[in-house]
């Protein structure tokens, strides 16, 4: 390792152990602030929902929240956030988190709290009608009812992809939503929600020993059931270009999204590296490729984007999943155009036309964005937790830093050949809100 990659690594220890029941636990002890965060990672995901059930995991993380059996509802909140603490949960492609940071004194207060929700959430019928009413008011603002609310993230995939896993609306149809009971609920729940499925991580102020004691005696008796496998969302590489195109009445401009496959994030992750910062070399910030090319120079475009994985973060996802580039531009400007400008600059890339030093520059840039997420204590956790429940390694996620900085500009360019013209998916948007 280089000097420059080994003061990028993290040097935070990480003790692992696992109890009866399955449960994967990882540690992360940092004494230097009274704060803990306490994390728990389950492997499901949008990509785990069933036909006829889409937006289910996203429900469910919803329902983790009414409450459980010796927690009423409301009272994990108020309990958390009384010691002075806040809490959250999210859903992914690949798993469903939750997560409080807490003073240390409180550490226990939440391995109780997400023991008891592990073992026995709140399932009921007034539980499930009242969130499945909380999800499509969601969907309501941030999809239906907002410019661009689908675009590109629920449909590109639509079109990248083929399976079920890869394509379908993880938010949720409104028709799968309604017709969800508590028999589905408490299946989904005894299948994916098991000890064996999850990882509890734990970082911050803490005693190695007295915080494994203090699991034990709140997660050990959770009972263990049988672990269901990973899904296989992997698909083969496309071979032609893929084409779709959306109204959007809302949108005031429209925009284009080009979709490309990517190397594996967790079987060809040093490959996968290389298209990580190219996605950064290409649009991030003021001197990126594409805001040159397309908003300065060209000025075919009034914004644009790049990024890796369905929602910006290349680290939590498996595969198969796209480098996305989206771009917005004026009424007048052919779509055509813009997709053989972008097409134009990863061609350069792909010819060599990067140099170290704008490589450098890119690398630093998200070089420091890790390190900053990687502060906090709750940000250095929940980094651990996700490098363990996708990857199988927590420390992976204190050398991403280090291994960024090791990308040649040689393996740049061999993921910019891979960003085929002739095996994209392309997304056209046409805003029809001022037709008359």
């Amino acid at each position: 390792m280089t000097a420059a990659g080994a003061e990028l690594t993290l040097r935070h220890p990480v003790e692992r152990f696992s109890l009866d029941n399955g449960l994967r636990v990882v540690l992360a002890p940092d004494r230097s602030v009274p704060v803990v965060a306490v994390s728990v990672f389950y492997d499901v995901g949008m990509r785990n929902e069933p036909e006829g059930r889409t937006g289910f995991a996203h429900l469910f993380e919803h329902m983790m929240f009414q409450g459980s059996a010796h927690v009423p509802k409301m009272e994990h909140a108020r309990l958390v956030q009384a010691a002075g603490g806040t809490f959250n949960g999210s859903t992914h492609q690949d798993y469903t988190n939750y997560y409080q940071a807490l003073p240390s004194e409180a550490l226990e207060r939440a391995l109780f709290l997400e023991a008891d929700r592990m073992a026995a959430p709140a399932i009921t019928e007034e539980n499930l009608r009242n969130q499945i009413d909380v999800v499509k008011e969601e969907i309501r603002v941030n999809v239906l009812n907002r410019p661009y609310g689908a675009f590109p993230w629920l449909q590109l995939p639509q079109i990248a992809f083929d399976s079920f896993a890869n394509t379908h609306d993880g938010y949720g149809s409104f028709v799968d939503l309604e017709s969800s009971t508590v028999a589905d609920a408490a299946d989904f729940f005894s299948r994916y929600y098991a000890p064996g499925n999850a990882v509890l991580c734990i970082g911050g102020d803490l005693d190695v020993a007295e915080t494994e004691r203090l699991v034990r005696r709140w997660f050990g008796p959770v009972e263990a059931r049988e672990v269901p496998p990973i899904p296989a969302t992997g698909e083969p590489r496309p071979t032609t270009v893929r084409s779709g195109v959306v109204e959007d009445a809302l949108a005031p401009a429209p925009a284009v999204a080009l979709g490309w496959r990517v190397p594996d994030p967790v079987g060809d992750f040093d490959r996968y590296l290389g298209t990580v910062l190219l996605a950064e070399l290409l649009s991030e910030g003021d001197a990126s490729r594409l805001e040159r090319r397309l908003i300065h120079d060209d000025r075919i475009a009034i914004a644009q984007s790049s990024y890796v994985g369905l929602f910006g973060d290349p680290f939590d996802v498996r595969d198969a999943t796209l480098l996305t580039t989206q771009v917005h531009h004026p009424v007048g400007i052919p779509v055509e155009k813009v997709l053989a400008a972008v097409h134009e600059e990863v061609a350069r890339i792909a010819d060599g036309d990067v140099g170290a030093d704008e490589l450098g520059r890119v690398q630093a840039r998200t070089e420091a964005q890790l390190l900053r997420e990687a502060d906090s204590v709750l940000g250095r956790t929940l980094g651990f937790a996700a490098a363990e429940i996708v990857h199988g390694r927590a420390e992976l996620a204190g050398e991403l830093a280090a291994r960024l900085a090791r990308i040649t500009p040689d393996e740049v360019q061999a993921a910019a050949r891979d960003l085929d013209p002739n095996t994209v998916a392309v997304l056209e948007l046409r805003a029809t809100g001022g037709r008359k």
